[in-house]
């Protein structure tokens, strides 16, 4: 009976429970069921055990460095170096728009941060140069999701606290896969131009242009350097990492461009707290959802089910993919991360795949879901900032959204891109 806890949970996200509540409540009532009401004790106090690690206090941290550089006006300056670089290509300002994602990755880490600090500044401009608006906002929808991807990335962190894998291995063996699906989206906005007469080039920035704006966006581009790079050289560790990117975003912020003032603190903070509650509160509930799988039984279950259909490799990375992709539809990456990671981690490395490579494939994967329907969170917010519905901005992105999906096929058969720098690094044989 205790393994129906899985599809009850299920049923709990179809009628619209919130998922962290569907994640505590589906295995509690089987418990109590059960007649197992000592186990649901455990249950509880496992989601406050799963929220208190040191490895995830670089979550919070890097969420607040964002939230600061954000306020800071940081964004402004990573869009002008991005016209600045490539707003001569034809349909440019949507090629600006994919770039400062790439950028902006490596300040946040986070979708969610990209659409609402992006989007609400390239949406109307893309407008006003004559793009439509349902493009403008596919646009950012498709390109936000390489937050997560190119390091400092939160659910990289989680991934590698619930699997016990090295955080700057899995950063690094991000940043290739991120920078492809951002080449290859700048691929589809080419081939697009011209099919839907996108606007024109604009013309070419001189050197003098192209200097200020780097000059501009200097001390933000310094932060991914500052980070991987203390990590790499093992000066810190990733959780304290997240603590020297809120130190210098607060200093370049207050005193390199004097953007930020005190009286901005309360709400940066606010802020800053409230989402990084509901990504821990998340990360503790899908912790004690995982105790109950491990009590059912569920991950040898479905590794017998898997390894029943077939045993090739191949096979079961294509079945692997589609399961993530719809498990993307409906639930967030973090809780899905740390519910599947320990079921379908040992199947794969048992068959061969280096862990690292898996843990891209997974986290890849389920970014994707973030602009997928029905529940893709990004898709959410880009209708809240464009002020379109829903439903238009899913049908928009679905050109993107393939694209995505062949990317990740490629990472998938060409472990190559995402292990090639970890090896460089020495974090791999």
């Amino acid at each position: 009976m205790l393994s129906l806890f899985l599809p009850l949970f299920l049923v709990f996200l179809f009628i619209g429970l919130p998922v962290v509540f569907a994640l505590i409540a589906a295995p509690a009532l089987l418990l109590w069921f059960n007649g197992q009401e000592r186990d649901i004790v455990l249950l509880y106090r496992n989601v406050y055990n799963g929220m208190d690690s040191f490895p995830l206090m670089a979550v919070p941290f890097f969420m607040l460095a964002g939230e600061l550089m954000n306020r800071a006006g940081i964004t402004a300056r990573l869009v002008e170096f991005s016209q600045a670089v490539i707003g001569h290509f034809r349909a440019g300002l949507a090629h600006v728009n994919i770039l400062s994602s790439m950028l902006f990755a490596g300040l946040s880490g986070s979708a969610v941060a990209d659409v609402s600090a992006l989007g609400s500044m390239m949406i109307p401009a893309m407008e006003r140069e004559g793009y439509s608006r349902k493009f403008a906002a596919a646009v950012t929808a498709a390109s936000s999701i390489i937050g997560p991807i190119i390091p400092p990335s939160g659910i990289m962190i989680i991934y590698a606290y619930v699997m016990g894998e090295s955080v700057a291995a899995l950063f690094l063996a991000g940043v290739v896969p991120g920078v492809v699906i951002g080449l290859a989206l700048m691929v589809l906005v080419r081939f697009l131009a011209e099919r839907e007469g996108l606007p024109a080039a604009k013309p070419r920035a001189s050197w003098k242009e192209r200097g200020e704006a780097s000059l501009k966006a200097f001390w933000p581009l310094l932060t991914p350097i500052i980070i991987m790079g203390g990590i790499l050289g093992g000066i810190f560790t990733p959780t304290e990492a997240s603590a020297i990117a809120v130190a210098y975003a607060f200093f370049i912020g207050f005193f390199v461009l004097r953007t930020l003032k005190f009286s901005d603190v309360p709400s940066i903070l606010t802020r800053a707290g409230l989402t990084s509650s509901v990504v821990l509160l998340l990360v503790g509930a899908a912790m004690a959802f995982k105790t109950v799988a491990s009590l059912a039984h569920t991950p040898e279950m479905l590794a017998g089910f898997m390894l029943s259909l077939t045993e090739n490799p191949l096979l079961l990375l294509f079945l692997i993919n589609v399961l993530l992709f719809i498990v993307g539809m409906f639930l967030d990456a973090g809780p899905a991360i740390i519910i599947l990671g320990p079921i379908l981690g040992p199947i794969f490395v048992q068959m061969g795949v280096e862990p690292v490579h898996f843990a891209i494939i997974m986290a890849v994967n389920l970014t994707v879901g973030l602009m997928t329907p029905p529940m893709g969170l990004v898709l959410f917010v880009t209708a809240s900032v464009s002020r379109l519905k829903v439903e238009t901005v899913a049908r928009a992105v679905l050109p993107f959204l393939a694209v995505e999906v062949a990317v990740i096929f490629l990472i998938t058969y060409v472990p190559a891109l995402s292990l090639t720098l970890p090896r460089l690094f020495g974090f791999l044989n």
